[in-house]
């Protein structure tokens, strides 16, 4: 199995969670092993890799929570907007971000509002990392 960081682990979430957002008649383990094999894409046989336990939390931590999640994120849009009107990758950050803040006995509220801004500058442009910086910022303060 390969070893992956967390920041790594956090990155293939993200990607899980966009993967299952977009085609959501996908099986959670294909999302999986689709993110967690791209490297063998010019294999002739892909060979399965095991899940990280970190990942599987991140990602079923996000799942099953999500109403909760956005419920908790709500209050913080702009006043007439909703959460179906943010770009998918800013929404899958928020609640990854959450979700870890509020969860993780791993990383500190500070770590893993970094690590959301990290995933911001890779998958989403500037101004979307500023906006998921002070939503996200809000519940360090807390």
């Amino acid at each position: 199995m390969p070893n992956f960081n967390r920041h790594q682990i956090r990155q293939a979430a993200f990607q899980v969670l966009f993967t299952l957002n977009a085609n959501q008649s996908l099986e959670l383990e294909d999302a999986y092993q689709a993110v967690l094999t791209m490297d063998q894409f010019d294999a002739e046989e892909v060979t399965p890799v095991e899940v990280p336990a970190y990942l599987a939390f991140l990602v079923s931590g996000v799942t099953e929570n999500q109403a909760a999640l956005d419920a908790a994120l709500t209050p913080y849009l702009k006043k007439g907007w909703q959460l179906s009107r943010l770009a998918k990758p800013d929404l899958i950050i928020l609640r990854l971000g959450l979700f870890e803040m509020q969860n993780s006995t791993e990383a500190p509220a500070k770590v893993a509002l970094n690590e959301a801004l990290e995933l911001a500058k890779q998958f989403t442009d500037d101004q979307a990392k500023g906006f998921i910086n002070g939503v996200l910022s809000k519940f360090v303060e807390a």
